[in-house]
């Protein structure tokens, strides 16, 4: 973790006005849909975090307890299954094969557990709502030539950053950068 270091954080221009380009993915090539997803979410990883975090934080502040419980049970929800994946074969091959059911079985997972403790609303709009924006804004924005240097750079290992980290556990390593 030593090595892991921090991108900066992208222009509001380049996130979202101006110069920044959005368009439909095209839903019959799921390969490359992917690609744009994974590689927007290492370039705007900052401004992803940031924006989640603003978000987390005004949701918290209605909502303290609820947040912390909602927030634990997602993050032990994740970490159970990164290490299920990592010492089951059977699984690691389902979360290479499968990562969008993969990631819709960790939130439904973390939903059917805080709908029997109470943190459904805080859940919804506190931790599923930042995610949902953050893959709707992954999925449209167009990638610029800067973004695919940088992805490049993460890709063979000459940068590692937090969402890259994130990715590997998710088994989607192979696919950034390409």
């Amino acid at each position: 973790m030593v090595d892991v270091q921090p991108p900066p954080f992208r222009t509001l221009d380049d996130f979202l006005l101006g110069s920044a380009r959005f368009s439909v993915p095209d839903v019959r090539n799921l390969d490359r849909w992917n690609n744009r997803i994974i590689n927007n979410l290492l370039y705007y990883q900052s401004n992803y975090f940031a924006s989640a975090l603003a978000f987390l934080l005004i949701v918290g502040y209605f909502q303290p307890l609820q947040l912390i419980l909602g927030a634990t049970v997602v993050i032990l929800l994740f970490l159970g299954f990164v290490w299920a994946a990592e010492n089951k074969a059977v699984i690691r091959r389902f979360r290479r094969n499968h990562p969008s059911l993969c990631l819709a079985a960790i939130l439904g997972s973390s939903y059917l557990l805080l709908s029997v403790l109470g943190g459904v609303a805080v859940f919804l709009f506190g931790i599923a709502f930042p995610i949902l924006m953050i893959l709707f804004h992954a999925s449209v924005r167009l990638r610029n030539l800067k973004n695919k240097l940088e992805n490049k750079l993460e890709s063979i290992g000459l940068k590692r950053t937090p969402m890259g980290l994130l990715l590997e556990a998710l088994g989607q390593e192979q696919e950034a950068g390409s």
